[in-house]
């Protein structure tokens, strides 16, 4: 039988999904203050499917973003403190031989979560790091032989200092390629750190944040995402951009597959943020800095001499033309 393809979003309903996805970002944003792009971009990573990897020195609110995210959506969240005595079993779980019914029972780990915030993933060793591979790939575990999904909706958030390196073992590229977008909250401005200073009260004072919505109703926006309509010359522009990564002298390691495919998954989702029922070039360009970055390795002899990520994204951005198209 041959599948029938889904009908492309309407615009009735890409209006829909821009007041819910607007009203969650509002939402999120009455504890993560001043913030709204980078709560627009985990909306845009968990709708996407993917996993977000924050950059960011300690009491920027990562853990607020997390749980603020859990709560919006009615889902459930958990903390790990990542440290290099952290075993893989840690994070999946374990079975346990239970003498009152001789039977093995699984306890869940705490990667059975709908938001998982993995806090300093980069001081886990690399054989506990590995064991998220698995699970941020296909949403389920495996222990003793029997594989476990871990539910819907699921990202993983994880988190690096940039600073403090001492102790830490860097993210092999693999699971770098895992991560759908890496941004970082920053400091507050001005405005919003007065707001927060004036907000401080005791800790059973502060403000807690209700369901907005259901994980039913993500994993339909999700499936709306996924009917927004691409034009083939977009599909040329992202592949474009992606080779033009791997073709810079600089680069050791240039965009994957995988990274075109998050920059469309992405795309697509921002389009119908926007109230759009089709993508943009515009789309594309806003998300490539956040999604393709950390999938580029810089030669060690050109990051000596201050070549980034971010400065062969700019080169390959102004060498890509954008396509000019009638939607």
């Amino acid at each position: 039988m041959t599948a029938v393809a889904a009908p492309v979003l309407s615009v009735e309903e890409a209006a829909a999904f821009h007041d819910h996805f607007e009203q969650l970002v509002g939402h999120v944003g009455r504890v993560v203050v001043g913030k709204p792009d980078v709560i627009r971009l985990a909306f845009v990573c968990l709708l996407a499917e993917g996993h977000l990897l924050l950059e960011d020195v300690p009491g920027t609110g990562k853990t607020t973003l997390a749980k603020a995210l859990a709560s919006s959506i009615s889902g459930t969240s958990s903390r790990i403190q990542f440290t290099p005595d952290l075993l893989p079993s840690d994070l999946t779980g374990v079975t346990v031989f239970d003498q009152r019914t001789s039977e093995f029972e699984f306890h869940p780990g705490p990667i059975f979560a709908s938001i998982v915030l993995a806090d300093e993933i980069n001081r886990a060793s690399p054989k506990t790091q590995s064991a998220l591979l698995e699970v941020m790939e296909e949403a389920a575990v495996t222990v003793d032989g029997v594989t476990r999904p871990v539910g819907a909706p699921f990202m993983v958030i994880g988190t690096q200092n940039p600073i403090e390196q001492a102790g830490t073992y860097r993210l092999p590229e693999a699971q770098l390629d895992r991560f759908l977008m890496r941004t970082g909250l920053g400091h507050p401005g001005t405005d919003a750190a007065l707001s927060i200073l004036g907000a401080v009260g005791t800790r059973s004072s502060r403000l807690t944040l209700s369901a907005m919505t259901t994980p039913a109703v993500i994993l339909d926006m999700t499936g709306d995402a996924s009917r927004v309509h691409v034009d083939p010359a977009l599909f040329r522009y992202i592949t474009a951009l992606v080779e033009a990564t791997r073709a810079v002298d600089d680069v050791a390691l240039g965009v994957s597959q995988r990274g075109a495919i998050a920059l469309l998954r992405t795309a697509k989702v921002r389009a119908a943020s926007q109230g759009r029922n089709y993508v943009t070039p515009d789309d594309v360009k806003v998300l490539v800095r956040p999604v393709l970055t950390h999938r580029i390795a810089v030669h060690a002899e050109a990051e000596f001499n201050g070549v980034s990520a971010d400065d062969v994204i700019t080169a390959v951005l102004a060498q890509v033309p954008p396509p000019r198209t009638d939607t």
